[in-house]
């Protein structure tokens, strides 16, 4: 018998037929001695239509307000999963994130998790029922709802997993791993059997939407193996789990694309210290997330200063702090530019291979495509393109490290 966490996303519950599939997965782990706990996104759907009534009765800049809404959908889904068990003969109990013992900070829409008690949890579990914990949410000391940002059950899923030591995280979606590139741009993209928590790290957080970045990092931290798989069969997924040596010998394990980018430009900077750090003092204050930062060469004591920031982070630059940035940075004017994406190469096997990027580069190059910034670590590299270039740039790298390739040992 083994401990299992299952976390189901809200295409794997769009609609009740797909919720009595997911009852009846979910009853065949219990049937088998297994101990399970299902974490449920909201109903495909359900969050944009929460979003949309908000926008309609101009609730959408009061955050509080916001996370007791979109906490609902959560919500909905465990109640409608426990009945569906119940209909099934298998036992189990639905909670809340407050309920399940998940605590987190104040900070609305984006919370983090500091503390999980689990012994509410691990007392149902010891009685024999399936406990379905909503994703997505928890609450403050002070009983307050917050949620966890987009993706956010992929989190609530690894956070349980960790803090009652199961054997295995399973993510249910609905796609049947990780895959080399996104399917529907390179159709030859292949499905990759294991892969390191760093990878799906970078992967994550580089643009690829099959898991929330802050989840595979709290993985990582904690040691959880996880793995992805589709909901809707029975085939084996993506294993994600700590480096092994033999994974190096693969140098690119896929690439990823973000079309949520946008680009800000402060022109005419004094060159002078301080300048740099008063800029992103200012963004950090606003929780706003800076990726890649360019500033060029001087030219009689001035500079142009660029960044990255997310696209839905412009709205609060524009309303809330571009006034204050041209006052307290000194520059002439903020130039913004949201037609770009970012497109990028990941594989821990970098740290052991040379000339990665000149290949990169000329591969690009030889379409056309123009590079406007770049940012490396050990196992990635990104470009910044035009965003109407992002589709051919993602093929054209998949083809020239030839990924469709079934690679050796390791992968």
């Amino acid at each position: 018998m083994s401990r299992i966490v299952q976390k189901y996303g809200g295409t794997s519950v769009a609609d009740t037929a797909r919720f009595m599939k997911v009852a009846r997965r979910v009853k065949n782990y219990h049937d088998q001695g297994h101990e399970v706990v299902v974490v449920v996104s909201a109903m495909g759907g359900v969050t944009d239509h929460l979003i949309r009534l908000a926008n309609e009765v101009g609730g959408d800049s009061n955050d509080r307000e916001m996370d007791m809404l979109l906490a609902t959908g959560e919500q909905q889904s465990v109640a409608l999963l426990a009945m569906a068990l119940h209909g099934l003969g298998c036992p189990a109990i639905s909670l809340t994130g407050a309920q399940a013992g998940i605590e987190t900070d104040g900070v609305h829409c984006k919370a983090r998790i500091r503390n999980i008690t689990p012994e509410r949890i691990e007392n149902y579990l010891n009685d024999g029922s399936v406990v379905i914990v909503a994703g997505f949410q928890g609450s403050t000391q002070d009983n307050v709802i917050t949620t966890l940002g987009r993706g956010g059950s992929d989190l609530t899923a690894v956070a349980l997993a960790a803090v009652l030591h199961a054997d295995l995280c399973q993510i249910y979606t609905d796609v049947e791993g990780v895959y080399t590139a996104d399917p529907r741009i390179v159709p030859e993209a292949r499905k990759i059997s294991v892969i390191s928590h760093d990878e799906m790290l970078e992967l994550a957080s580089l643009g690829t939407k099959v898991m929330q970045s802050r989840s595979v990092e709290f993985a990582k931290k904690f040691g959880v193996q996880l793995e992805v798989r589709s909901s809707l069969s029975d085939r084996d997924g993506t294993i994600i789990t700590e480096e092994t040596a033999a994974m190096e010998e693969v140098v690119i394990r896929g690439v990823s694309y973000d079309r949520n980018e946008a680009k800000l430009t402060l022109h005419n900077v004094a060159d002078e210290p301080g300048r740099a750090a008063c800029l992103f003092g200012i963004l950090a204050a606003a929780s706003i997330n800076v990726d890649m930062i360019i500033q060029n060469a001087s030219e009689e004591g001035r500079a142009d200063i660029s960044c990255t920031v997310p696209q839905g982070e412009l709205k609060i630059i524009r309303r809330q702090l571009a006034a204050r940035i041209v006052e307290e940075v000194g520059c002439d004017e903020i130039a913004y530019d949201e037609d770009v994406a970012k497109v990028s190469l990941v594989g821990i096997g970098m740290r052991s291979h040379s000339g990665v990027a000149a290949e990169m580069f000329a591969a690009l190059a030889g379409e056309g495509i123009n590079i406007q910034m770049i940012s490396t670590s050990e196992i990635k590299i990104s470009c910044v393109i035009a965003e109407s270039a992002v589709e051919l740039a993602v093929r054209t790298l998949h083809r020239a490290f030839k990924l469709e390739q079934e690679p050796g040992n390791g992968a």
